[in-house]
């Protein structure tokens, strides 16, 4: 079995928000949408259980919660192109305490993190140590 992998989900919250995600039960949704290939990209190499932070975009800016892959990449139903592929995330869990763009920026441990070198990628890689330090900012006494 291979190491579980951690990311980053981006969603403006008036499109789709980490409450909407949670009113979707343990079935999850698609992350459709997506239309960058180092996004999708980063899709393909998710597993089932991996697990991945939702972040509200343009408005909030912030950590909300904890979304997880339920379903392997597959082809996108919101395109006939099929070069577009997306998994499946579920609600996992909220954070205590949000954990915004600016924490993230002034914390020095999370200097090298997509969300601040990568802005602008909707589906971003998360390292074991930036899902530990981001989950201690949240207020999480142990991380999942």
């Amino acid at each position: 079995m291979s190491e579980k992998k951690y990311w980053l989900f981006k969603s403006e919250p008036f499109k789709f928000s980490f409450e909407m995600l949670k009113a979707k039960g343990k079935e999850g949704t698609q992350w459709d949408g997506v239309r960058n290939y180092l996004a999708r990209n980063n899709m393909r190499a998710m597993q089932i259980g991996d697990l991945g932070f939702f972040y509200h975009s343009n408005e909030g800016l912030e950590v909300v919660g904890i979304a997880e892959v339920c379903a392997l990449a597959h082809h996108d139903t919101t395109t006939e192109d099929p070069r577009w592929e997306c998994v499946d995330i579920r609600y996992h869990s909220p954070v205590p305490k949000p954990v915004t763009l600016a924490d993230v920026k002034a914390n020095p441990k999370l200097e090298k993190m997509a969300l601040v070198t990568s802005m602008r990628l909707s589906v971003q890689p998360v390292t074991p140590d930036e899902w530990q330090e981001v989950c201690r900012m949240a207020g999480l006494d142990r991380a999942p």
